[in-house]
């Protein structure tokens, strides 16, 4: 496949090889949240954007994976390099009770592993005064890391703070920090003390206007976490606080970015109370808004930092302070042994600065908003985003999905979140053609359902 001339081509969809497949797989497969009969063929041409499925469809993937694949498919940027490694079994050690090398001397390695990670993580979060991390096997574990230290941290603290729209994995520790969809928590226990405000949304919100409810008397001064802790009109000691989390900008909940007001009060509200502040970057993170944490952005200082998708692993960064000193206190089999992850993360990390996709991210994204905002009609009521974490929100949540139908017939892949929201989130190297090509897909799309 020629990325630089690849282009959608779509006969059926699902054709009937999919479907084939997508009943074998269902014969076994638990209920899950499966968004298309699209049955990627890992022998078949894809690269960048472009995947070709097992009826031979041409797709342009403008969800990589959500954002699990920041790079797209087999990307020579990525695949160059990994191609030296020979694939050896396990690909997986117990990596809390062995390490693993290329047999060179650290920091020269030919085939970087989970140190190398780790190295490069503490050194991209160095701003943040972090220098310590803990790998695990996905997004949720992290947070679960994330909140197990802040606990441990806070010596017996048994409040959380997180944000209603948010966002936080699956697993139940992460469940309850959930304030999206009901679906999520619903008849799972749930562990106390997790109290939630609202979050700001920057088209709607100011201390002055504010439509959400965290500035409740239109005041930044006494916004709704704050009055929450006031030492004498407040019903929370902040000394019992072990954590704030928040998503710099949330995902699930809608691709919500937060007002300037919120993001100020969030960080002084911190800073006054002497709270661990943790910033769920599973999403925003890896250069996906254009900077490589979508903390970066804003006023706030995270004390701990929570990545996966584009890192291919799940990951804890925060400082020695903050891990607790008992070795027995976390732990996970693969997190620290997934060699070909690790790998896979630190090449990503490595292409990210080489190439420079953080400044693609920016152009790119913006190429995309300022397309859409032009030649959408009115049925869009908002285009948003930072980087390439974009998001096209619709005047219904019918049209939201039967927009999304109609670009997967023409070869679009998108993801809805939120309640009439797409997500838009292409590979960080995605190029001015194909942001062009992919636009005019969704605008066709949005045109035909219109």
């Amino acid at each position: 496949m020629d990325r630089e001339t690849a282009v959608p081509r779509v006969d059926s969809m699902p054709g009937e090889k999919a479907r084939e497949w997508v009943e074998y797989h269902h014969e076994h497969a638990a209920p899950s949240t499966y968004v298309y009969d699209f049955v990627w063929d890992i022998t078949a041409e894809s690269e960048g954007p472009f995947c070709t499925d097992v009826d031979g469809n041409v797709l342009l993937d403008f969800t990589s994976h959500v954002a699990a694949a920041p790079l797209g498919y087999n990307n020579p940027k990525l695949m160059d390099r990994m191609a030296e490694f020979d694939l050896v079994d396990p690909t997986k050690i117990a990596g809390q009770d062995f390490y693993v090398s290329d047999g060179s001397a650290p920091g020269e390695e030919r085939l970087p592993g989970p140190a190398a990670l780790m190295d490069r993580l503490t050194d991209l979060t160095s701003h943040y005064g972090m220098d310590t991390v803990f790998l695990s096997n996905s997004g949720a574990e992290a947070v679960e890391n994330g909140i197990k230290i802040a606990y441990d941290h806070a010596d017996g603290a048994k409040y959380g703070v997180t944000f209603e729209g948010a966002f936080h994995g699956r697993t139940l520790g992460a469940l309850s920090l959930n304030r999206s969809k009901s679906v999520y928590r619903r008849q799972f226990p749930e562990i106390s003390g997790v109290l939630d405000v609202p979050f700001c949304d920057d088209r709607t919100c100011s201390p002055a206007t504010c439509s959400c409810g965290f500035f409740p008397d239109g005041d930044s001064a006494v916004s709704k976490l704050r009055q929450k802790l006031h030492p004498k009109k407040g019903h929370i000691d902040a000394d019992e606080v072990a954590y704030v989390i928040v998503e710099p900008i949330q995902g699930e909940g809608g691709y919500r970015f937060p007002s300037d007001a919120f993001a100020e009060e969030l960080a002084a509200v911190v800073d006054d109370y002497d709270l661990t502040l943790i910033a769920d970057e599973i999403q925003t993170g890896v250069g996906r808004t254009g900077e490589m944490w979508g903390s970066d952005h804003y006023p706030i200082e995270p004390d701990i930092i929570t990545g996966a998708k584009g890192l291919r692993v799940g990951a804890t960064v925060s400082n020695d302070d903050i891990f607790p000193e008992e070795t027995s206190r976390l732990s996970s089999t693969w997190g620290a042994g997934d060699i070909v992850s690790s790998m896979q993360g630190v090449f990503t990390l490595d292409a990210i600065e080489e190439y420079d996709l953080l400044d693609n991210a920016v152009a790119r994204g913006r190429q995309f908003v300022e397309r859409m905002r032009d030649d959408a009609p009115e049925t869009v009521v908002d285009v948003r985003g930072k980087g390439l974490l974009l998001a096209v929100e619709f005047d219904t949540k019918e049209r939201r999905d039967a927009v999304q139908e109609a670009a997967l017939k023409r070869g679009l892949l998108t993801l809805s979140c939120g309640y009439k929201v797409l997500r838009i989130l292409p590979p960080l190297d995605v190029t001015d053609r194909e942001i062009d090509l992919g636009a005019t897909m969704l605008l066709d799309a949005v045109e035909n359902v219109s």
